[in-house]
C-alpha cells in the first residue's frame, strides 16, 4: 500500500498526482480500501500546495519522523490555548514550545552521555538545528531558492 501510494505523493506535478490517485483509486487495493481514496480526495486542495516545493523539500517533508513528532507537540500547545490576540502571541508560543522542547531532548541526551558507545541510546537528537535529519542541508539550499532571504546565511 505504502508503494502504490507513494506513487502520488512523489508526482512531479499535480496533474501526474491526480492521475497516480486515479490509478490508485481503479487498482484492488483502492478497491480495498476505499476509505484511503477518500482521504486522499478529502484533502485534495491541501496537498496540491506541497506539490510545489522541489523534491529536496518534499522529501525532508514526508520522511522525517523527527518533523512529525515536532509537529504533534507544536499542535498539543497550540490547541489548549485556543485564541491568540496577536500574531506576535503565536510566535512567542510557538518559540517557547520550541525551547521546551528542545530542553526535554537536552536533558534526555544528558543523562545518556555516560552510557558506554556499545549501549544503544535512545535520547533523540537537536531538533532545533535539523541534525540527524537526512537531506537537510540540501533541502535549506533549495528553500533558500524557493523562499529568497527567509534563511539567515548560518543556518545553511
Amino acid at each position: 500500500m505504502a508503494a502504490a501510494l507513494k506513487e502520488i505523493y512523489t508526482a512531479p506535478t499535480v496533474e501526474a498526482a491526480e492521475t497516480a490517485l486515479l490509478t490508485f483509486a481503479d487498482s484492488p487495493l483502492g478497491k480495498r480500501y476505499p476509505a484511503a481514496v477518500a482521504v486522499w480526495e478529502r484533502a485534495w486542495d491541501r496537498f496540491c500546495p506541497f506539490l510545489a516545493f522541489p523534491p529536496e523539500v518534499r522529501r525532508i517533508i514526508y520522511t522525517t519522523n523527527a518533523i512529525e513528532s515536532f509537529n504533534y507537540q507544536i499542535r498539543k500547545v497550540i490547541k489548549n490555548r485556543g485564541h491568540f490576540p496577536t500574531d506576535d502571541a503565536v510566535v512567542k508560543l510557538v518559540w517557547l514550545a520550541i525551547a521546551d522542547i528542545e530542553d526535554k531532548r537536552a536533558r534526555q541526551r544528558a543523562a545518556e552521555a555516560g552510557k558506554p558507545r556499545t549501549q544503544a541510546r535512545q535520547a533523540p537528537p537537536r531538533l532545533v538545528e535539523g541534525a540527524g535529519v537526512h537531506g537537510w542541508k540540501q533541502a535549506l539550499n533549495s528553500l533558500d531558492i524557493f523562499f529568497p532571504g527567509r534563511i539567515p546565511i548560518d543556518a545553511r
